[in-house]
């Protein structure tokens, strides 16, 4: 079995935040502004190389003004 961020489910998770982050109108460092954390946190999960848990996507889905199931249900949409 793929390693879970290997997957094509977790890929489109990324692509769908960053999407919404460019939507957003936010660069990779002031969305990391807003998260209290360096510009290369968000460049590392968007990239893939880190890996992110369901606290800190609640956190993204805050700073891009969405809520975690408007999220989830986003990505469900692409999942289909």
């Amino acid at each position: 079995m793929a390693k879970t961020i290997h997957t094509r489910e977790y890929r489109l998770l990324i692509q769908l935040l960053r999407q919404l982050r460019i939507q957003a109108g936010l660069r990779q460092k002031e969305l990391a502004d807003m998260l209290g954390k360096p510009q290369s946190y968000v460049s590392k999960y968007e990239s893939g190389e880190r890996r992110l848990d369901v606290v800190e996507l609640r956190q993204i889905c805050q700073a891009l003004g969405m809520t975690l199931p408007e999220v989830i249900q986003r990505w469900e949409d692409w999942l289909a």
